[in-house]
């Protein structure tokens, strides 16, 4: 199962409350018509944390920071009943992590079993994703759960995945379903092809794409450029192209911006907004343009 697909979702509202008044500290995370609750807690304000309610009930939990190595975040996804122990022994054991998010479920409604799936489906849809450094070893294995129970956990996964993003962590979205009115764009230079779409999550490319192998990076590509590219062929986002020429997508990919789906595909800096374009020769900046102006 993945994510609710963007074009079928309805209109929501969630608060984000600030207890201390600060909007780099301790975030509490409500949605409209949903029983759960997340925490959003820079590792800084654990310990003045550790007395919230929410920390002793059963919940799921991310560990969110830097790799030394890379420019997308390490992750580790764990499950807790309740979830402070868990935290308090990843304070002491995990040094990478700057905030942890937690979710847990208001009504208390949320078993071990519950979170357990939770805690399998979040690494899986990682590892699916390959937006970041995964910090989980191992995919955790899926509890048995009567049909109703699987239901209800699945239902709760739906609200988290809405949440997460409005706190900053796309982690975890593999395919972005954009609306057929959206155009669609091609990349044709330095004897690549590729297309894909502006969407309000990123520049999604599709799979297939084409990129230039590493020996044809320009002195132009920009270092965050290198290394996104060293990234996504770690990840086995950016694989040798079957026919041996060039590397290719494995996967539709969402980007941060065109420039840098075009810069990561041609090997070069690249102005996305000019690069990409329709079939019809109209450049992403026109159609930006046109569209702003009416």
């Amino acid at each position: 199962m993945s994510p609710i697909a963007t074009d079928t979702r309805r209109p929501f509202s969630v608060n984000v409350y600030l207890p201390g008044g600060n909007p780099e500290g301790l975030k509490v995370v409500e949605k409209s018509n949903w029983t759960g609750r997340g925490l959003v807690i820079p590792r800084a304000m654990f310990g003045e944390s550790k007395h919230r309610e929410e920390l002793n009930r059963t919940g799921v939990y991310l560990l969110v920071g830097p790799d030394e190595t890379s420019a997308l975040p390490r992750l580790y996804v764990g499950e807790g009943d309740p979830v402070k122990a868990r935290l308090e022994q990843h304070a002491n054991r995990k040094d990478f992590w700057t905030h942890a998010v937690i979710f847990t479920s208001k009504d208390t409604n949320l078993n071990k079993a519950h979170v357990q799936l939770l805690e399998s489906r979040l690494v899986e849809l990682a590892q699916a994703a390959k937006r970041c450094v995964l910090e989980n070893v191992v995919l955790p294995g899926a509890p048995s759960l009567s049909e109703s129970d699987a239901a209800t956990a699945e239902g709760f996964l739906d609200d988290l995945l809405l949440c997460l993003p409005l706190v900053g962590y796309s982690l975890f979205e593999t395919t972005i379903t954009v609306p057929t009115d959206k155009h669609l764009l091609f990349l044709s230079a330095r004897g690549i092809k590729a297309s894909g779409r502006d969407t309000a999550a990123g520049f999604v490319v599709y799979k297939g794409a084409q990129a230039v192998i590493d020996d044809n990076i320009t002195a132009s590509a920009q270092e965050y450029l290198r290394t996104i590219r060293a990234d996504l062929q770690r990840q086995g986002v950016l694989i040798p192209a079957p026919a041996g020429a060039g590397l290719t997508l494995s996967q539709d990919y969402t980007f941060n911006s065109p420039s840098t789906a075009s810069g990561v595909l041609l090997g070069r800096a690249s102005n996305g907004r000019t690069a990409w374009k329709t079939d019809d020769g109209r450049m992403l900046k026109e159609i930006q343009d046109a569209e702003a102006a009416a």
